[in-house]
């Protein structure tokens, strides 16, 4: 009777072990759901924004993640950097890229992987070839739902300092500071320097959800460039009146090292009216 009970117990440990494994290590994508309320806001717009694919797969003719774009409905797609690999064959993000572009309105920045692939001039061509517009330190207006917005953004910091630090000037100085403003950047550790600016909604990825988390407890273990306990792993961060999202991406490992409690993801925001 007490062998049996051990025998209970100790099936009932490895099986919960066992659970907690797989659930730890779930790679299937996940939709996160954010809402920014705002008075520059008339009429909902939804936004959907992807970051740092790697040129990841999902499924024959990338339809895991094209079906899942589809069905949150957005109104434009954001391409938060890293979107192509510098190691991986592009094939699979050139699919997500031109399919998104045939359907939506769609905005792109570079991510230093695309830099790293020594390419980035023919990446950026061949995504501006499938009507994907390419930000580069420049703002666009564009209109949806008949409400106008701001759509900037630029290039990774590999460009240097310097240059980066003027690309996010330029961006605003084009905005229309009577509309909403999306600024997208790839990287997360620089928002005191966007938070200078005047823009509404920050968008960045490239953290990768931090790697390793413990929901509720830390929120990621390592990111590059934030190093171990990154403070902007991902999640929505609030500054005054300005929101700032980190998305946790779509690559399902990095550098060959499994995520954990962080499954990826494709990141919703719905921008609507306070009026």
């Amino acid at each position: 009777m007490r062998k049996r009970k051990r025998l209970i117990i100790f099936a009932t440990i490895v099986s919960a072990l066992v659970f907690l494994i797989v659930f730890a290590l779930n790679d299937r994508l996940t939709v996160r759901y954010y809402e920014i309320e705002s008075n520059e806001i008339q009429n909902n717009v939804r936004v959907a924004f992807v970051a740092d694919l790697h040129s990841w797969y999902y499924g024959e003719e990338q339809r895991t993640l094209l079906r899942c774009i589809d069905d949150q409905q957005p109104d434009l797609i954001l391409f938060g950097g890293d979107i192509v690999d510098d190691n991986l064959p592009q094939e699979n993000a050139v699919i997500v890229l031109k399919s998104s572009a045939e359907k939506y309105p769609c905005y792109y920045v570079s991510g230093n992987h695309e830099y790293w692939s020594g390419k980035i001039d023919d990446i950026k061509k061949m995504i501006e070839g499938y009507g994907v517009i390419v930000l580069e330190g420049q703002s666009e207006t564009i209109t949806i739902n008949q409400q106008a917005l701001n759509i900037c953004g630029v290039d990774d910091a590999e460009i240097g300092e310097d240059n980066f630090i003027q690309q996010i000037a330029d961006a605003e100085s084009q905005t229309d500071s009577t509309l909403f403003t999306i600024f997208m950047a790839h990287r997360p550790e620089y928002i005191d320097t966007y938070l200078q600016h005047d823009f509404d909604l920050i968008l960045s990825g490239h953290a990768h959800g931090g790697l390793w988390r413990l929901p509720g407890i830390v929120n990621g273990f390592f990111a590059p460039n934030q190093g171990y306990f990154p403070k902007y792993a991902g999640g929505a961060y609030e500054f005054n009146e300005k929101t700032f999202i980190v998305s946790r991406g779509l690559s399902k490992t990095t550098a060959s090292i499994p995520r954990v409690f962080n499954p990826p993801e494709l990141v919703i925001v719905d921008i609507v009216s306070t009026k």
